[in-house]
């Protein structure tokens, strides 16, 4: 395990810069690639803060910052585009492990379908193509639950596992590409790499992540924040086991141990696993309001519409949607797939990656809580210094 490496892909997002953060502890871990589009100028400047810049070096369509971490691991941040093959390409030579994080994450069905299909699933192949050509022997894919469902809001599934046959059944870009690219990962446990090695692969499916940074936490609470308070309603009659971004990004760091165990490599190699930690069931709404009713935010009371009829409401503006195509780009609110998504009763079970990956969350529930506590603290607190601003 001597003088390995890694490439982090969506390393500046939500989920990437937490995995960026745990992977420094490594051991024999000589560098981390860290490759996304677009780094924030936030994230930027973390990075340099905290661990001094050694060099600048802009190659081709690849822009890299080299960065040492606590005296040992080299960080080089690669700006690339996951659908350029050269870039791929390069990002991989002399690399061990690639954690693929990469994806366009859009449960609404805002992005064009093409964007999402090309990105999450030609994105993923391509990657996997790179990772034979430079011989990789280890490849990670971060999934999503959504690629077991739901498929109706009358089902319920409380602590499922992984040998329940679920498959996601809706034709909405974002769950169908992840399955597209989840299956793809799977089938290449095995490929033959170009040095005659193996390429050994595996998914992890969390459930819906949330904690600091979180992008639709953070568009839940600023909503309310600019409606007097009042939360928004995104799944008053779901009952679901979150899941805190800290624990899913260990999650990962224990895939990759295991899959570079030989004694543990074995049960996993090919296999998805379900990621879920000790945060209490509870529906979405009950969430936004556990993590924000210190600083008065509320739910809305008042009454609401029956689910039967939301979904139904939801299938007729997909047919309006529909009839406005050739004229006019129409987005519903909602549709009859974000509602059964937002609105069921879909709870899974983290045993099988207890059992093979050793998995226990990093964080308790209280300490994950505390943390995201914290740091909707922080917006409430730059909503009110715009107020301010506003009124001077």
């Amino acid at each position: 395990m001597m003088g390995w490496s890694c490439l982090v892909t969506g390393a500046g997002g939500f989920l990437g810069q937490r995995i960026i953060r745990l992977l420094v502890e490594e051991k024999e871990l000589k560098e981390i690639r860290a490759l996304d589009k677009a780094f924030r100028p936030e994230l930027r400047e973390e990075f340099s803060k905290n661990f001094p810049a050694r060099s600048r070096n802009p190659s081709n369509d690849l822009t890299c910052v080299h960065t040492e971490l606590q005296g040992k691991t080299k960080l080089t941040m690669l700006e690339g585009d996951i659908l350029d093959e050269s870039c791929l390409k390069r990002a991989c030579q002399d690399i061990t492990v690639v954690i693929h994080t990469a994806s366009i994450v859009d449960v609404f069905s805002v992005i064009h379908r093409e964007t999402i299909m090309n990105v999450n699933v030609k994105g993923t192949q391509l990657l996997l193509e790179a990772c034979v050509h430079a011989s990789v022997p280890v490849f990670i894919y971060t999934s999503t639950l959504e690629v077991a469902g739901p498929n109706s809001y009358k089902e319920v599934i409380q602590n499922g596992h992984e040998e329940q046959p679920l498959e996601n059944t809706w034709s909405a870009p974002y769950p169908y590409s992840k399955q597209l690219a989840e299956k793809a990962v799977l089938e290449a446990n095995g490929w033959t790499l170009k040095n005659g090695g193996t390429l050994y692969t595996c998914a992890l499916r969390p459930m819906y992540i949330y904690g600091e940074e979180g992008p639709f936490l953070s568009a839940t609470i600023n909503e309310g924040l600019n409606n007097s308070g009042i939360l928004p309603s995104v799944g008053k009659f779901s009952t679901v086991n979150p899941v805190y971004v800290g624990n899913v990004a260990w999650a990962h760091i224990l895939a990759l141990r295991a899959l570079r165990d030989p004694k543990k490599a074995p049960s996993v190699r090919g296999q998805f696993y379900y990621i879920s930690d000790d945060t209490p069931h509870q529906s979405y709404d009950g969430l936004n309001y556990t993590l924000s009713k210190e600083f008065g935010l509320y739910l809305n009371s008042s009454w609401s519409l029956p689910l039967l009829l939301m979904y139904w409401m939801g299938f007729l503006l997909e047919v309006v949607s529909f009839l406005l195509s050739p004229i006019y780009t129409y987005r519903p609110r909602f549709n009859r797939h974000t509602v059964t998504l937002s609105n069921s009763v879909f709870t899974f079970s983290y045993k099988k990656a207890q059992r093979d990956l050793s998995y226990k969350p990093l964080y308790s529930w209280e300490e994950a809580r505390q943390k995201t506590v914290e740091w909707v603290g922080s917006l409430v607190d730059r909503h009110k210094e715009m107020l301010k601003s506003k009124t001077q």
